[in-house]
């Protein structure tokens, strides 16, 4: 994520407000120190966050955000094309998003099935035990029907196999940069 905002957008020069859904812990004092409390954390149960909600009612205003990460979360929330449509909807016209979520790219399409509740099918299944789903190739065009514009990033290409494996980057990860 780091080196994709490096070098395919303005983030660490425009000083934007961002909106960090689930924060990860490597990113955040990072984030703080660059953007003070133009950094906002949000998590429906994470000590980390400073903003308890739930991703299907963002409890911001349109329009309020230039910039908003959501990592690894779709594949927990009931209802994730709701949880797009909210970010895309605190999003400003001018800001991006980016979703991340684990991908089995063998699989065509995104594959659910909400009769399975035990933790050990869902493990099997889902590749993790709290997961609802797990996303196929198809991702970029279930974020694209949840409203977003979607342009798809590969790092590997752009930095080359040599650089990619000297930065143990994932080699099959496309990244999603999101957009009204």
């Amino acid at each position: 994520m780091h080196l994709f905002l490096k070098q395919n957008t303005t983030f660490y020069t425009a000083n934007p407000r961002v909106l960090h859904i689930a924060p990860e812990y490597c990113f955040i004092e990072r984030f703080e120190n660059y953007l003070g409390d133009q950094y906002i954390t949000a998590d429906i149960e994470s000590p980390l966050a400073k903003v308890k909600m739930d991703l299907h009612d963002i409890p911001f205003a349109e329009n309020s955000f230039d910039v908003v990460f959501c990592n690894h979360v779709m594949e927990h929330v009931k209802d994730d094309v709701r949880c797009m449509q909210e970010i895309r909807r605190v999003l400003k016209p001018s800001g991006f998003a980016l979703i991340q979520s684990p991908q089995r790219y063998d699989l065509e399409s995104t594959y659910e099935d909400p009769t399975i509740t035990d933790p050990k099918e869902r493990e099997i299944h889902f590749l993790q035990d709290d997961h609802l789903r797990i996303y196929g190739r198809d991702y970029g065009k279930v974020l694209q029907n949840s409203g977003f514009q979607v342009q798809e990033v590969n790092m590997i290409s752009q930095i080359g196999i040599a650089e990619s494996q000297r930065m143990a980057l994932p080699m099959e990860e496309i990244i999603y940069q999101c957009t009204k």
